[in-house]
Protein backbone atom coordinates (compact mmCIF):
# COMPACT_ATOMS: atom_id res chain seq x y z
CA UNK A 1 0.00 0.00 0.00
CA UNK A 2 2.68 2.57 1.02
CA UNK A 3 4.74 1.61 -2.64
CA UNK A 4 0.79 2.74 -4.22
CA UNK A 5 0.92 5.73 -2.63
CA UNK A 6 4.26 6.91 -2.90
CA UNK A 7 3.77 6.29 -6.65
CA UNK A 8 0.58 8.57 -6.42
CA UNK A 9 2.57 11.19 -4.82
CA UNK A 10 5.11 11.55 -7.46
CA UNK A 11 2.51 11.80 -10.18
CA UNK A 12 0.40 14.21 -7.85
CA UNK A 13 4.00 16.88 -7.54
CA UNK A 14 2.84 20.14 -7.52
CA UNK A 15 4.41 23.75 -6.27
CA UNK A 16 4.22 25.63 -3.42
CA UNK A 17 4.02 28.70 -5.96
CA UNK A 18 1.35 27.46 -7.55
CA UNK A 19 -2.46 29.10 -6.62
CA UNK A 20 -1.59 28.98 -2.50
CA UNK A 21 0.03 30.91 -0.12
CA UNK A 22 2.61 28.88 1.20
CA UNK A 23 2.53 25.08 -0.09
CA UNK A 24 -1.32 24.55 0.64
CA UNK A 25 -3.26 23.77 -2.80
CA UNK A 26 -6.60 24.36 -2.85
CA UNK A 27 -7.46 23.58 -6.35
CA UNK A 28 -7.92 19.60 -6.74
CA UNK A 29 -11.02 19.42 -9.37
CA UNK A 30 -12.44 21.00 -12.51
CA UNK A 31 -14.80 23.46 -10.43
CA UNK A 32 -12.36 24.32 -8.03
CA UNK A 33 -9.99 25.34 -10.51
CA UNK A 34 -12.59 26.96 -13.14
CA UNK A 35 -13.75 29.04 -9.96
CA UNK A 36 -10.72 29.41 -7.97
CA UNK A 37 -11.45 27.57 -5.22
CA UNK A 38 -14.90 29.50 -4.48
CA UNK A 39 -16.45 26.15 -4.19
CA UNK A 40 -17.74 25.34 -1.09
CA UNK A 41 -21.50 26.42 -0.46
CA UNK A 42 -21.94 25.14 -4.31
CA UNK A 43 -20.16 22.36 -4.18
CA UNK A 44 -22.54 19.58 -5.90
CA UNK A 45 -20.42 16.55 -7.71
CA UNK A 46 -18.14 14.19 -6.77
CA UNK A 47 -16.00 16.53 -5.62
CA UNK A 48 -18.06 17.37 -2.71
CA UNK A 49 -16.35 14.84 -1.31
CA UNK A 50 -13.63 16.79 -0.21
CA UNK A 51 -14.84 20.27 -0.63
CA UNK A 52 -17.72 19.92 1.94
CA UNK A 53 -18.94 16.66 2.65
CA UNK A 54 -22.06 18.31 4.38
CA UNK A 55 -23.20 19.09 0.69
CA UNK A 56 -23.55 15.47 -0.23
CA UNK A 57 -26.64 15.48 1.44
CA UNK A 58 -28.38 17.63 -1.16
CA UNK A 59 -27.08 15.80 -4.32
CA UNK A 60 -29.22 13.26 -6.30
CA UNK A 61 -29.34 9.88 -5.15
CA UNK A 62 -27.18 8.08 -7.33
CA UNK A 63 -23.38 6.86 -7.19
CA UNK A 64 -21.04 9.99 -8.61
CA UNK A 65 -17.70 9.99 -9.27
CA UNK A 66 -14.81 12.64 -11.03
CA UNK A 67 -11.31 11.69 -12.58
CA UNK A 68 -9.27 15.57 -13.34
CA UNK A 69 -5.80 15.56 -15.01
CA UNK A 70 -4.28 19.15 -14.11
CA UNK A 71 -1.30 20.37 -16.60
CA UNK A 72 1.08 22.66 -14.85
CA UNK A 73 3.11 25.04 -15.68
CA UNK A 74 5.80 27.19 -13.63
CA UNK A 75 7.96 29.95 -15.25
CA UNK A 76 11.03 30.91 -13.70
CA UNK A 77 11.69 32.97 -11.15
CA UNK A 78 13.69 36.02 -11.59
CA UNK A 79 15.97 36.89 -8.36
CA UNK A 80 18.10 40.49 -8.76
CA UNK A 81 20.16 40.97 -6.04
CA UNK A 82 20.30 44.95 -4.34
CA UNK A 83 24.21 44.58 -3.70
CA UNK A 84 25.70 42.97 -6.45
CA UNK A 85 24.72 41.70 -10.35
CA UNK A 86 26.58 38.79 -9.70
CA UNK A 87 24.05 37.04 -7.08
CA UNK A 88 21.23 37.56 -9.58
CA UNK A 89 19.40 34.27 -10.54
CA UNK A 90 16.38 32.33 -11.94
CA UNK A 91 14.75 29.46 -10.77
CA UNK A 92 14.24 26.42 -13.17
CA UNK A 93 10.83 26.19 -14.95
CA UNK A 94 8.71 23.10 -13.70
CA UNK A 95 6.24 21.16 -15.57
CA UNK A 96 3.66 18.74 -13.89
CA UNK A 97 0.62 16.89 -14.25
CA UNK A 98 -1.61 15.96 -11.20
CA UNK A 99 -4.23 13.59 -11.51
CA UNK A 100 -7.48 13.54 -8.56
CA UNK A 101 -10.43 11.53 -7.93
CA UNK A 102 -13.42 11.90 -6.33
CA UNK A 103 -16.74 9.78 -5.20
CA UNK A 104 -19.88 9.93 -3.70
CA UNK A 105 -21.98 6.72 -2.70
CA UNK A 106 -25.61 6.76 -2.62
CA UNK A 107 -28.00 7.50 0.38
CA UNK A 108 -27.86 5.00 3.16
CA UNK A 109 -30.99 5.93 5.12
CA UNK A 110 -29.55 9.65 5.92
CA UNK A 111 -26.10 9.18 5.55
CA UNK A 112 -23.39 9.14 2.39
CA UNK A 113 -20.19 8.05 1.58
CA UNK A 114 -17.63 9.49 -0.44
CA UNK A 115 -13.53 9.05 -1.36
CA UNK A 116 -11.25 11.64 -2.39
CA UNK A 117 -7.67 11.21 -3.30
CA UNK A 118 -5.92 14.90 -3.95
CA UNK A 119 -2.59 16.70 -3.27
CA UNK A 120 -3.34 19.47 -1.17
CA UNK A 121 0.19 20.53 -0.64
CA UNK A 122 3.39 20.65 -2.22
CA UNK A 123 6.44 22.80 -3.01
CA UNK A 124 9.22 22.53 -5.52
CA UNK A 125 11.80 25.16 -6.25
CA UNK A 126 15.27 24.11 -7.70
CA UNK A 127 18.13 27.00 -8.53
CA UNK A 128 21.91 26.46 -10.73
CA UNK A 129 23.09 29.84 -10.40
CA UNK A 130 25.69 29.54 -7.35
CA UNK A 131 24.38 32.22 -4.94
CA UNK A 132 20.92 30.57 -4.90
CA UNK A 133 22.44 27.18 -5.00
CA UNK A 134 24.41 27.84 -2.54
CA UNK A 135 20.97 27.93 0.50
CA UNK A 136 18.68 25.94 -2.49
CA UNK A 137 19.68 23.47 -5.17
CA UNK A 138 15.70 22.04 -4.48
CA UNK A 139 13.71 22.12 -2.08
CA UNK A 140 10.73 19.74 -2.96
CA UNK A 141 7.93 18.62 -0.57
CA UNK A 142 5.16 15.88 -2.52
CA UNK A 143 1.98 15.37 -0.79
CA UNK A 144 -1.05 13.35 -1.50
CA UNK A 145 -4.07 12.91 0.86
CA UNK A 146 -6.75 10.23 1.07
CA UNK A 147 -9.95 11.47 2.70
CA UNK A 148 -12.47 9.24 3.09
CA UNK A 149 -16.07 11.33 4.05
CA UNK A 150 -19.68 10.59 5.51
CA UNK A 151 -22.66 13.46 5.61
CA UNK A 152 -25.29 12.88 7.79
CA UNK A 153 -28.87 14.82 6.31
CA UNK A 154 -30.30 16.30 9.87
CA UNK A 155 -33.27 17.73 7.73
CA UNK A 156 -33.86 19.24 4.27
CA UNK A 157 -32.19 22.76 5.65
CA UNK A 158 -29.27 21.09 7.87
CA UNK A 159 -26.43 19.02 7.49
CA UNK A 160 -23.19 17.67 8.64
CA UNK A 161 -20.05 16.18 7.33
CA UNK A 162 -16.89 14.40 8.72
CA UNK A 163 -13.72 13.00 7.13
CA UNK A 164 -10.33 11.40 7.89
CA UNK A 165 -7.32 12.55 6.46
CA UNK A 166 -4.31 10.29 5.59
CA UNK A 167 -1.34 12.47 4.27
CA UNK A 168 1.09 10.87 2.63
CA UNK A 169 4.50 13.24 2.01
CA UNK A 170 8.46 12.83 0.46
CA UNK A 171 10.36 15.74 0.90
CA UNK A 172 14.20 16.56 -0.89
CA UNK A 173 16.37 19.35 0.63
CA UNK A 174 19.67 19.86 -1.71
CA UNK A 175 21.93 22.80 -1.11
CA UNK A 176 25.62 22.85 -2.64
CA UNK A 177 28.15 26.38 -1.75
CA UNK A 178 30.73 24.72 -3.25
CA UNK A 179 30.73 27.08 -6.10
CA UNK A 180 31.44 29.74 -3.66
CA UNK A 181 34.10 27.82 -2.05
CA UNK A 182 32.52 26.60 0.66
CA UNK A 183 32.60 22.73 0.37
CA UNK A 184 31.68 22.14 4.06
CA UNK A 185 28.06 23.39 3.15
CA UNK A 186 26.99 20.55 0.90
CA UNK A 187 23.84 18.88 1.74
CA UNK A 188 21.26 16.08 0.38
CA UNK A 189 18.43 15.09 2.62
CA UNK A 190 15.46 12.55 1.51
CA UNK A 191 12.62 11.84 4.01
CA UNK A 192 8.73 10.55 3.71
CA UNK A 193 6.14 9.84 6.18
CA UNK A 194 2.81 8.74 6.43
CA UNK A 195 0.48 11.17 9.03
CA UNK A 196 -3.21 11.99 9.91
CA UNK A 197 -5.80 14.62 10.98
CA UNK A 198 -9.66 14.90 10.18
CA UNK A 199 -12.01 17.17 8.26
CA UNK A 200 -15.22 19.14 9.48
CA UNK A 201 -18.25 20.38 7.36
CA UNK A 202 -21.59 22.60 7.85
CA UNK A 203 -24.14 23.10 5.47
CA UNK A 204 -27.11 25.27 6.35
CA UNK A 205 -30.46 26.51 3.64
CA UNK A 206 -32.32 28.91 5.40
CA UNK A 207 -34.03 29.28 1.83
CA UNK A 208 -34.32 27.46 -1.31
CA UNK A 209 -31.59 29.72 -3.14
CA UNK A 210 -29.37 30.67 -0.74
CA UNK A 211 -26.43 27.88 0.85
CA UNK A 212 -24.11 28.86 3.71
CA UNK A 213 -21.17 26.75 4.67
CA UNK A 214 -18.13 26.26 7.15
CA UNK A 215 -15.44 23.99 6.59
CA UNK A 216 -12.72 23.26 8.81
CA UNK A 217 -9.59 20.52 7.49
CA UNK A 218 -7.67 20.40 10.72
CA UNK A 219 -3.48 20.62 10.48
CA UNK A 220 -1.30 17.43 9.75
CA UNK A 221 2.19 17.63 10.95
CA UNK A 222 4.49 15.85 7.66
CA UNK A 223 6.87 13.94 10.30
CA UNK A 224 10.00 13.13 7.40
CA UNK A 225 12.35 10.40 8.09
CA UNK A 226 14.94 9.90 6.21
CA UNK A 227 18.74 9.92 5.38
CA UNK A 228 21.39 13.14 5.13
CA UNK A 229 24.68 13.38 3.53
CA UNK A 230 26.30 16.78 4.45
CA UNK A 231 29.55 18.03 3.32
CA UNK A 232 30.42 15.36 1.19
CA UNK A 233 30.34 12.56 3.58
CA UNK A 234 31.43 14.29 6.87
CA UNK A 235 27.50 13.26 7.89
CA UNK A 236 26.07 10.13 6.54
CA UNK A 237 23.03 9.02 8.67
CA UNK A 238 19.31 9.55 9.99
CA UNK A 239 17.60 12.60 9.53
CA UNK A 240 13.98 14.03 10.56
CA UNK A 241 12.05 16.80 10.16
CA UNK A 242 8.39 18.08 11.15
CA UNK A 243 6.74 20.07 8.61
CA UNK A 244 2.94 21.73 9.22
CA UNK A 245 0.50 21.55 6.20
CA UNK A 246 -1.83 23.91 8.60
CA UNK A 247 -5.28 24.11 9.14
CA UNK A 248 -7.77 26.15 7.16
CA UNK A 249 -11.16 27.55 7.72
CA UNK A 250 -13.72 28.61 5.35
CA UNK A 251 -16.64 30.22 5.42
CA UNK A 252 -18.88 30.47 2.08
CA UNK A 253 -22.56 32.00 1.49
CA UNK A 254 -23.82 30.74 -2.69
CA UNK A 255 -26.90 32.22 -3.92
CA UNK A 256 -28.72 31.26 -6.87
CA UNK A 257 -30.98 33.56 -9.67
CA UNK A 258 -32.31 31.85 -12.49
CA UNK A 259 -29.72 30.08 -14.21
CA UNK A 260 -26.42 31.74 -12.10
CA UNK A 261 -24.82 30.99 -9.33
CA UNK A 262 -22.41 33.39 -7.26
CA UNK A 263 -20.38 32.02 -4.30
CA UNK A 264 -18.35 34.01 -2.23
CA UNK A 265 -15.86 32.23 -0.27
CA UNK A 266 -13.35 33.70 2.58
CA UNK A 267 -10.71 31.34 3.66
CA UNK A 268 -8.43 31.26 6.86
CA UNK A 269 -5.18 29.47 6.57
CA UNK A 270 -3.08 29.16 10.08
CA UNK A 271 0.68 29.23 8.69
CA UNK A 272 1.50 30.72 12.20
CA UNK A 273 1.96 26.79 13.25
CA UNK A 274 4.82 27.35 10.99
CA UNK A 275 7.51 28.64 13.62
CA UNK A 276 11.08 27.15 12.43
CA UNK A 277 12.36 24.87 10.09
CA UNK A 278 14.31 22.17 12.53
CA UNK A 279 16.45 19.40 11.12
CA UNK A 280 17.31 16.74 13.37
CA UNK A 281 19.93 14.06 13.34
CA UNK A 282 21.47 10.61 14.75
CA UNK A 283 24.00 12.79 16.97
CA UNK A 284 24.01 15.97 17.92
CA UNK A 285 26.29 18.56 15.49
CA UNK A 286 25.58 21.62 17.27
CA UNK A 287 28.73 22.54 17.51
CA UNK A 288 31.97 21.64 14.83
CA UNK A 289 32.20 22.12 11.30
CA UNK A 290 28.10 21.18 10.53
CA UNK A 291 26.72 22.84 13.44
CA UNK A 292 25.06 25.59 10.53
CA UNK A 293 23.21 22.18 9.59
CA UNK A 294 21.31 21.50 12.79
CA UNK A 295 20.46 24.74 14.22
CA UNK A 296 16.99 25.69 14.12
CA UNK A 297 15.90 28.32 10.76
CA UNK A 298 13.46 30.80 11.99
CA UNK A 299 10.21 31.07 9.85
CA UNK A 300 7.32 32.98 12.35
CA UNK A 301 4.98 32.84 9.48
CA UNK A 302 1.41 34.97 10.20
CA UNK A 303 -2.04 33.33 9.75
CA UNK A 304 -3.32 34.60 6.24
CA UNK A 305 -6.25 35.21 4.09
CA UNK A 306 -7.75 34.16 1.12
CA UNK A 307 -11.43 36.34 -0.13
CA UNK A 308 -12.55 34.21 -3.49
CA UNK A 309 -15.57 35.01 -5.86
CA UNK A 310 -16.82 32.31 -8.00
CA UNK A 311 -19.97 32.41 -10.84
CA UNK A 312 -21.58 29.22 -12.68
CA UNK A 313 -23.60 30.15 -15.35
CA UNK A 314 -26.34 27.14 -16.56
CA UNK A 315 -26.54 28.19 -19.89
CA UNK A 316 -28.38 25.49 -20.71
CA UNK A 317 -28.89 21.53 -20.44
CA UNK A 318 -25.83 20.53 -21.86
CA UNK A 319 -23.58 23.47 -21.36
CA UNK A 320 -22.30 25.09 -17.72
CA UNK A 321 -19.97 27.90 -17.96
CA UNK A 322 -17.38 29.39 -14.85
CA UNK A 323 -15.19 32.17 -13.79
CA UNK A 324 -13.71 33.09 -10.78
CA UNK A 325 -11.07 35.26 -8.93
CA UNK A 326 -9.62 35.23 -5.70
CA UNK A 327 -7.05 37.86 -3.84
CA UNK A 328 -4.65 35.27 -1.86
CA UNK A 329 -2.52 36.50 0.98
CA UNK A 330 0.76 35.03 2.32
CA UNK A 331 2.15 34.42 5.68
CA UNK A 332 5.99 34.88 5.30
CA UNK A 333 7.42 37.80 6.27
CA UNK A 334 10.66 39.79 5.23
CA UNK A 335 13.21 38.47 7.48
CA UNK A 336 12.44 34.52 6.73
CA UNK A 337 12.32 34.74 3.37
CA UNK A 338 14.77 32.40 0.83
CA UNK A 339 15.10 30.90 -1.80
CA UNK A 340 13.45 27.47 -1.49
CA UNK A 341 9.84 29.60 -1.02
CA UNK A 342 10.23 33.40 -2.46
CA UNK A 343 6.23 34.13 -1.08
CA UNK A 344 4.16 36.88 -2.27
CA UNK A 345 0.61 37.58 -2.24
CA UNK A 346 -1.14 36.50 -5.61
CA UNK A 347 -4.36 37.29 -7.76
CA UNK A 348 -6.03 34.55 -9.16
CA UNK A 349 -8.28 34.54 -12.23
CA UNK A 350 -9.82 31.49 -13.88
CA UNK A 351 -12.84 29.90 -16.39
CA UNK A 352 -14.19 27.17 -17.28
CA UNK A 353 -16.81 25.10 -19.16
CA UNK A 354 -18.57 21.79 -18.58
CA UNK A 355 -20.44 19.72 -21.41
CA UNK A 356 -22.84 17.13 -20.74
CA UNK A 357 -22.76 14.21 -23.14
CA UNK A 358 -25.64 12.22 -21.93
CA UNK A 359 -27.53 11.77 -18.72
CA UNK A 360 -24.70 10.18 -16.73
CA UNK A 361 -21.62 11.66 -18.51
CA UNK A 362 -19.99 15.24 -18.55
CA UNK A 363 -16.67 16.28 -19.32
CA UNK A 364 -15.13 19.60 -19.13
CA UNK A 365 -12.11 21.94 -19.13
CA UNK A 366 -10.75 24.85 -17.31
CA UNK A 367 -7.86 27.24 -16.95
CA UNK A 368 -6.30 29.35 -14.00
CA UNK A 369 -3.60 31.73 -14.21
CA UNK A 370 -1.96 32.84 -10.93
CA UNK A 371 -0.34 35.73 -10.66
CA UNK A 372 1.99 36.66 -7.76
CA UNK A 373 3.32 40.03 -6.77
CA UNK A 374 6.84 41.20 -6.80
CA UNK A 375 8.65 40.73 -3.12
CA UNK A 376 11.58 42.86 -2.55
CA UNK A 377 13.72 41.95 0.75
CA UNK A 378 15.20 45.23 2.02
CA UNK A 379 19.25 44.90 3.02
CA UNK A 380 19.58 44.39 6.66
CA UNK A 381 17.19 41.70 7.11
CA UNK A 382 17.98 38.86 9.04
CA UNK A 383 18.11 36.38 5.75
CA UNK A 384 20.83 38.19 4.37
CA UNK A 385 21.04 35.16 1.59
CA UNK A 386 18.10 37.27 0.18
CA UNK A 387 18.46 41.11 0.11
CA UNK A 388 16.62 41.55 -3.31
CA UNK A 389 13.75 41.37 -5.25
CA UNK A 390 11.47 38.20 -6.52
CA UNK A 391 10.06 38.81 -9.51
CA UNK A 392 7.93 36.81 -12.23
CA UNK A 393 6.43 34.29 -10.61
CA UNK A 394 3.46 32.48 -11.51
CA UNK A 395 1.70 29.12 -12.82
CA UNK A 396 -0.71 28.46 -15.67
CA UNK A 397 -2.95 25.61 -14.68
CA UNK A 398 -5.41 23.56 -17.39
CA UNK A 399 -7.51 21.36 -15.72
CA UNK A 400 -9.45 18.27 -17.85
CA UNK A 401 -12.05 16.02 -16.25
CA UNK A 402 -14.57 13.24 -16.91
CA UNK A 403 -17.81 13.06 -14.76
CA UNK A 404 -19.89 10.00 -14.48
CA UNK A 405 -23.37 8.72 -12.91
CA UNK A 406 -24.07 5.52 -11.81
Amino acid sequence: MKNYVKVAALLGLSAATLNASGWRIPEQSLNSTALSAAYVANANGADASYYNPANMSWMEDISQMEMALTYINLPSVKYTDSVSSTFNSESKKETFYLPTFHYVSPFVNDFRFGLSMVAPGGLSKRWDDAYAKATAEEFTLKVIELNPNISYKVNDQFSIGFGLRAVYSEGIVKSDATLLGQSSRKRDLEGDSIDFGYNLALSYKPIENLTLATTYRSKVDLTEEGTATLAGGLYDGDTSVTIPLPASLTLAAAYTMNKTTFEFVYERTYWSDYKDLDFNYAVDLTTGPLAGFDLPISKNWKDANAYRIGVTHQYSDKLKFMLGFAIDENGAPDETIGFELPESDAKLYSFGIEYKVNKDMKIGFAYLYDKKESRTVLNGSANAATNGTFTDSEAHLATVSFKYKF
